[in-house]
């Protein structure tokens, strides 16, 4: 699997939808609160961050419908799968993202969940607007013709 770019280390989940579905203004890195028995999961290259988004809740960003399936060991200790993961940034960067949250009305999509050089478990987010189903088909259109302008360039020589 290709490393997103910005994302050092060991990728665990990808949202390929994401790049589909919006067009990515600006990423930013942030950490993750997790459990002892989630970051076992992660490590096994369990979870998925298809569905997921993050959001604004008393002034913090939390992380809403990422899985992170039980870890079978930790049976005792384990934790819910799908409960809401607060994010770490910057006060600087949580109000910015508020702000562009309120009032241009874009969402925080994370793009790839991964261990970072140290070990530590980071969510790559972008900041999105999101895009009109015209969009998509003329993103599609617009790969088409490159694919099949490459395949002619191939064909002359």
């Amino acid at each position: 699997m290709a490393q997103p770019s910005g994302a050092p280390g060991r990728v665990v989940a990808q949202n390929r939808r994401a790049r589909h579905e919006y067009f990515i203004d600006e990423t930013l890195e942030a950490g993750i609160v997790l459990t002892g028995s989630e970051v076992k999961s992660l490590r096994a290259n369990r979870g998925s961050i298809n569905e997921a988004h993050a959001g604004e809740r008393d002034g913090e960003i939390w992380l809403y419908n990422a899985h992170i399936p039980e870890y079978g060991p930790a049976k005792h200790f384990g934790h819910e799968p799908r409960r809401v993961r607060k994010l770490l940034l910057h006060k600087r960067e949580i109000d910015k993202l508020i702000g562009a949250i309120r009032r241009e009305g874009a969402t925080l999509v994370p793009l790839s969940l991964y261990f970072n050089d140290r070990g530590v478990a980071k969510v790559q987010l972008g900041l999105v607007p999101g895009k009109r189903q015209a969009d998509k088909r003329a993103a599609i259109k617009e790969r088409d013709w490159q694919r099949d302008k490459a395949r002619l360039m191939r064909a002359r020589g």
